[in-house]
């Protein structure tokens, strides 16, 4: 590895750390707040979906996919993160880590949150994400490290 690689994955490496405590705090205060975080927009996006309908958009376009495509941009970052902290060697850490932290927030949620609602499709949905994230950094890794990016610094 040259100096110039080295010192790239140093500064990604150093910036994915910051980066991961200000995104934990953030998912713990979405995952773990006490009602719904879209209890208030849920009506406005509901709106949005059916004028949207009225003007073409087809109909497969609901809240539903709306919500499951959000839990997906949720987790990308976990995929993103994981692989930015312990290299594209151990890409399989993204999706795991992903699965598993989705998992005990649904667990939490249902536990201890009875105002939300814990479901399969949420950690699906979630482990999507960091699956997505995962393969995105590997890829991007590869370009601006070189094809066999190592493992990070220590």
């Amino acid at each position: 590895m040259t100096a110039i690689q080295r010192h790239r994955q140093h500064v990604l490496r150093r910036a994915a750390l910051w980066v991961s405590l200000a995104y934990l705090i953030a998912l713990t205060l979405i995952a773990f707040w006490p009602t719904p975080v879209d209890r208030d927009a849920h009506g406005s996006i509901s709106s949005v979906v059916v004028w949207l309908h009225a003007h073409g958009v087809p109909t497969w376009l609901n809240y539903a996919v709306i919500e499951f495509s959000a839990n997906i941009a949720l987790f990308v970052p976990v995929g993103l993160l994981v692989v930015m902290l312990v290299g594209a060697h151990r890409w399989w850490l993204g999706p795991l880590i992903g699965a598993v932290v989705s998992s005990a927030i649904e667990l939490g949620q249902l536990v201890f949150l009875p105002e939300r609602f814990a479901t399969v499709n949420d950690v699906v949905a979630n482990t999507l994400g960091a699956v997505l994230g995962t393969v995105l950094t590997v890829g991007l890794l590869r370009l601006i490290l070189g094809r066999h990016p190592s493992p990070p610094m220590s």
